[in-house]
């Protein structure tokens, strides 16, 4: 099982590409843009503007649910669905960054299978 908050196996290569500004696409099509990324070994994520789609939210992605990278078209493709990505503990500004968020939006995505 992939840690939720650790990238796949082969998706990025080392943490000199940056997400921001990078189109997200789901399962079933497209639910936003990169905002914001980390890249702490245990730790990473990217922060998802989902724009007029979820009324101007974010959502918080731990990196396992991104499957692949393509740097040309500047896309991040994710195994998970819109419905399953609006239903995700909802984004908070001020507390997005603490454990007790994250442990929720891990477990969340957590229930979900493996996909590739």
């Amino acid at each position: 099982m992939t840690e939720p908050w650790n990238y796949r196996e082969g998706v990025v290569s080392g943490g000199d590409l940056s997400l921001v500004g990078f189109d997200v696409e789901a399962t079933d099509g497209k639910i936003g843009a990169v905002d914001e990324e980390s890249n702490v070994v245990g730790d990473s994520y990217v922060v998802v503007d989902t724009g007029f789609w979820i009324f101007g939210k974010k959502v918080v992605l731990p990196a396992s649910t991104i499957i692949r990278v393509d740097p040309q078209e500047k896309k991040v493709y994710l195994a998970r669905t819109k419905e399953e990505i609006k239903d995700a503990p909802e984004f908070d500004e001020s507390t997005y960054k603490e454990p007790g968020y994250r442990q929720q939006v891990g477990d969340y995505y957590g229930r979900f299978p493996n996909l590739p």
